[in-house]
């Protein structure tokens, strides 16, 4: 029993010496949004709880939007334990909302052949300044001025704070500059360049840190990677807050509600158009887009749409058709956001194609023989049930009508109704086989 014991209590500390630090990795893949601050929060929390050593941030973004970045910086300047940023693999790089997060970084890393930069503000507010243009300072609106001067004050602060190059900050801003690894380390824009994990490991372990005003030294020999998956939550985000899937979203939404109120019944279109536009417009919300591309695709489906109702010769449907793809190529207002011109094509040429079937199938109901009611029996065949020479009874599917006619019929002769008005009609005998108009 007792060697029992003192096998297991040499396992744990053996155990417990191979990985003397813990780091907990998180991953920024893509554009940056509102899922990717909530997921750096919760890591954040995650490392805490579990008495980490530093946080790996591994990084690979073209930028995102504002609000997103600005809360991922919070989070970096309030965290307790100290961020290493990686800028990683290969190939990577760091451009705008990224490079703001690097500099926030408590230690600033990049792979050889990655880069950072083109830290220019774009506009995401539908009816704020639009997007930043190469203009002499004189042409700036006041608003331009305003928002550069913002950004920044806002990285030379950081630049700053971390004891990293201001000039250069202020021209990734200013004129969008750009800069890769090797210039950057050389520039003392970032700190370190390593060619991998166990690289960085190696040239950060023992260096000295400002974390919360409070010296803090990295500790990064023999140390455990734990990477910090997101939730089912933030997984939800992320897929919904795609401006691909956003954008089908819309169109799923559109389609189904705009059958369910041509054909009211069916009851299914309207259920997955409804719930479909209601998570489009959520993730809109969290999106940079532009509130004139979504009014003419909304427009557009109105032209195609009202080409049911108003005889135009096809004017509508093309107009709400060039209408539809002008939306969809304004719907968002950064590059970054916009979905794949496959996709833009695709769904609108499937868009049309929805609609005009739905078209086609209503005018074909329209034009469809009637069978049922009064206005199908002109034409129907019916069966004297009494001889008369001008009014009596006759027998059309099984009911008695009063009717008319100016030739003598005979008890059981087969007549054809001419026309229906009120209660009575009117009849004529059958013409018989072989019979000639003259």
């Amino acid at each position: 029993m007792l060697r029992k014991l003192l096998i297991t209590l040499s396992v744990l500390f053996t155990l417990q010496g191979a990985y003397a630090e813990l780091a907990i990795q998180l991953d920024i893949n893509g554009a940056i949004g509102p899922a990717t601050q909530d997921y750096i929060r919760d890591g954040i929390t995650y490392a805490q709880e579990k008495k980490a050593d530093f946080i790996l941030l591994k990084m690979n973004t073209p930028g995102g939007l504002d609000t997103a970045m600005r809360n991922i910086i919070a989070s970096i300047l309030s965290s307790p334990l100290p961020i290493v940023t990686y800028v990683a693999p290969e190939g990577s790089r760091a451009a705008s909302a990224g490079t703001y997060i690097l500099y926030a970084s408590h230690i600033a890393a990049m792979a050889p052949s990655t880069h950072l930069g083109a830290a220019t503000p774009v506009s995401i507010e539908p009816f704020s300044m639009g997007e930043q243009k190469e203009k002499a300072p004189k042409e700036q609106t006041t608003m331009e001025k305003k928002t550069l001067n913002d950004f920044v004050a806002y990285i030379k602060d950081l630049a700053n704070l971390r004891g990293r190059n201001a000039e250069w900050a202020e021209k990734m801003v200013t004129e969008s500059a750009s800069l890769q690894s090797d210039e950057a380390l050389r520039l003392k824009v970032i700190d370190v360049i390593a060619s991998n994990t166990s690289d960085l490991f190696r040239q950060i372990n023992g260096r000295s840190v400002s974390v919360q005003n409070q010296p803090y030294r990295i500790d990064s020999d023999d140390v455990h990677v734990e990477t910090f998956e997101r939730d089912w939550r933030l997984k939800f985000l992320e897929v919904i807050t795609d401006p691909s899937i956003a954008y089908i979203l819309l169109m799923i939404g559109i389609w189904g509600l705009f059958f369910e109120f041509v054909n009211p019944g069916f009851i299914l279109p309207g259920v997955i158009g409804g719930i479909s536009l209601l998570v489009a417009l959520y993730a809109f919300q969290l999106l940079p887009i532009d509130y004139t591309g979504l009014a003419l695709i909304i427009l557009g489906i109105l032209f195609i749409g009202s080409e049911l109702f108003v005889t135009s010769y096809g004017v509508l449907g093309i107009g709400g058709v060039i209408a539809f793809v002008i939306g969809s190529i304004l719907l968002f207002d950064q590059k970054d956001y916009s979905p794949p011109w496959k996709i833009i094509i695709g769904m609108s040429i499937i868009s049309l194609a929805f609609f005009l079937g739905v078209i086609g199938f209503a005018v074909k109901a329209r034009t469809r023989k009637i069978v049922s009611g009064k206005e199908a029996l002109p034409s129907t065949i019916a069966i004297a049930q009494e001889s008369f020479k001008t009014k009596g009874w006759v027998r059309v599917e099984g009911e008695l009508w009063k009717a008319r006619t100016t030739i003598p019929l005979q008890k059981g002769e087969e007549v054809q109704i001419i026309k229906c008005k009120g209660l009575e009609l009117t009849v004529r005998p059958l013409k018989s086989k072989g019979q000639k108009h003259v």
